[in-house]
């Protein structure tokens, strides 16, 4: 690095505590400093370093105890409610609604056809709105409505109405979520919050298993099927759930109520240093927001890497039917979906955790896909118990830590502006997601679904490849970012402005 750059390390979280150790070399001597590219809001211009220390950890951990538990638990009831089709499958909505094999594979493929169109212009409209966390918990309240709905349907082309309404519905959360994130945490503290998200993606799933084995003890009150019950419990708890949060749920930094004008401006300006960019300079429209994300060869890398990893966890939409395989009777077959997901917890945390404190992404990539290919590959070849579901605790995790990686290399990669990451978001998950609609109709040949398996196994060495080109490219351009003033304008063109490299700023985990 040249000795006119600067470059910015943020040391590891611990408890919440990020330590900045700004570096700075003959720009601080001709007075172009960091504070004069990005300067400290008069609040805390005057404040020591261990005074800012102490008011960073007062505010992050006062955001986390409002903002993770909400997102949280929304998510939890989002895969609880996504979980309930593939519960329902073994407690017979098959016979009551009259449908084939490829029937159901259509009723969990359908959903996607809401899911995928909406997620960008919605998170396009998120990046420009006031109030994007009272739009996430309304979104919340909406789909807890139309799941719900589900219990009600008396026909397989009802359900196939149902499943796309849910599908639109739900296209607004986890893209917003991941966006509402990203306005908040830096990038040494997003991974670990990640992880924690997707802890409750698996608790979700884990508990669906269980309130599904408890709902559907109801069948046959009042008339009602268990499956039928399933749908009505759930969604209401999420239509509750929707409602509260949505009046807790924090909004931008620089206009949260729950934290004071000091935390505040420290929230905004800490943000800035680090994408180095101010929000000032984010005078993008949301069409060129849009353009901008389009047109990156990096967000198409990791759209077709999130593709892959969305047919990898199409095993997730028949989990209870391949767990049937063991042969046990159906409250076992429920109970036995859970402790994969338990791991998959375990996993998360302790995948974005070491993501964190070490500053890496990409060997996280690589032992999470290697473990797949292992889990698809006994799968494929072997019917023993034993085995078999000892691939089945490997699944859920392999799915949730290579996604969880995904987001938080987005997030640190591209942070500016703020329409283009909205829109890199939601093209990764509406795009990516595309892969749950052919992935739904491989699964036909039981008990050992030879197609799925080997398809999945495509598709993690697919994710493999493609990230040894994107981890080429993003290390040649820290090359460039590195090297002389006109290799520093051939790196701008790949998206890096000139404030990024004043602030001696790199692609970071690869």
């Amino acid at each position: 690095m040249p000795a006119s750059q600067t470059s910015v390390e943020c040391a590891s979280v611990g408890d919440d505590i990020i330590k900045e150790d700004i570096i700075q070399t003959e720009m601080e001597e001709s007075g172009n400093g960091l504070e004069q590219v990005i300067p400290k809001p008069e609040s805390i211009r005057d404040m020591s370093p261990e005074e800012l220390q102490r008011l960073e950890t007062r505010m992050v951990r006062k955001v986390d105890m409002v903002i993770m538990p909400i997102m949280g638990v929304l998510y939890l009831l989002n895969y609880v409610d996504r979980s309930a089709l593939a519960s329902a499958k073994v407690y017979g909505i098959m016979t009551d609604l009259n449908m084939t094999t490829n029937d159901f594979a259509s009723a969990i493929s359908i959903l996607f056809a809401g899911y995928i169109p909406f997620q960008i212009p919605s998170n396009l409209l998120m990046s420009k709105i006031s109030r994007p966390g009272f739009y996430i918990c309304a979104a919340a309240t909406v789909w807890g409505v139309v799941s719900g709905c589900t219990g009600a349907v008396q026909s397989y082309h009802g359900l196939l109405a149902v499943r796309v309404l849910l599908g639109a519905t739900e296209a607004v959360f986890f893209p917003g979520v991941i966006y509402l994130m990203s306005a908040w945490y830096t990038k040494k503290e997003l991974g670990k919050r990640l992880g924690a998200l997707f802890i409750f993606q698996s608790i979700g799933s884990a508990f669906g298993g269980f309130i599904a084995a408890a709902c559907l003890t109801l069948d046959g009150r009042y008339g009602i099927a268990g499956w039928r019950w399933l749908f009505i419990v759930e969604g209401a708890t999420t239509v509750g759930c929707g409602l509260v949060s949505a009046m807790f749920m924090p909004e931008y930094p620089h206009k949260a109520r729950l934290l004071k004008p000091i935390e505040r401006d420290y929230a905004v300006w800490r943000l800035e240093m680090e994408a180095g960019a101010g929000e000032a300079n984010d005078e993008i429209t949301v069409w060129k927001g849009f353009k901008m994300a389009f047109s990156d060869p990096k967000i198409w890398a990791l759209v077709w890497c999130m593709g892959m990893s969305q047919a990898m966890g199409s095993t997730g939409n028949f989990f209870p039917t391949l767990v049937q395989t063991l042969g046990y009777n159906k409250n076992i077959t429920l109970l036995l979906t859970a402790p994969p997901y338990v791991v998959a917890a375990i996993a998360s945390w302790g995948a974005a955790y070491i993501s964190d404190h070490m500053n890496i992404i990409l060997p996280i990539f690589l032992v999470s896909l290697g473990l797949a290919v292992l889990a698809y590959v006994i799968c494929l070849a072997t019917l023993t118990l034993g085995a078999r579901y000892f691939a089945m605790m490997l699944m859920p995790s392999v799915i949730a830590c290579p996604q969880a990686m995904l987001f938080k290399t987005l997030n640190i990669h591209m942070a500016r502006p703020y329409p283009k990451r909205a829109a890199g978001v939601a093209m990764i998950n509406a795009i990516g997601g595309i892969s749950n609609v052919w992935a739904s109709y491989l699964y036909y040949d039981g008990p050992h679904y030879y197609a799925a398996f080997a398809c999945t196994i495509g598709c993690a060495v697919s994710f493999l490849v493609t990230l040894v080109v994107y981890t080429w490219h993003v290390r040649r351009l820290n090359r460039l970012l590195g090297g002389t003033p006109e290799e520093q304008r051939r790196a701008m063109k790949h998206g890096v402005t000139q404030q990024q490299i004043d602030l001696g700023w790199r692609f970071l985990g690869f």
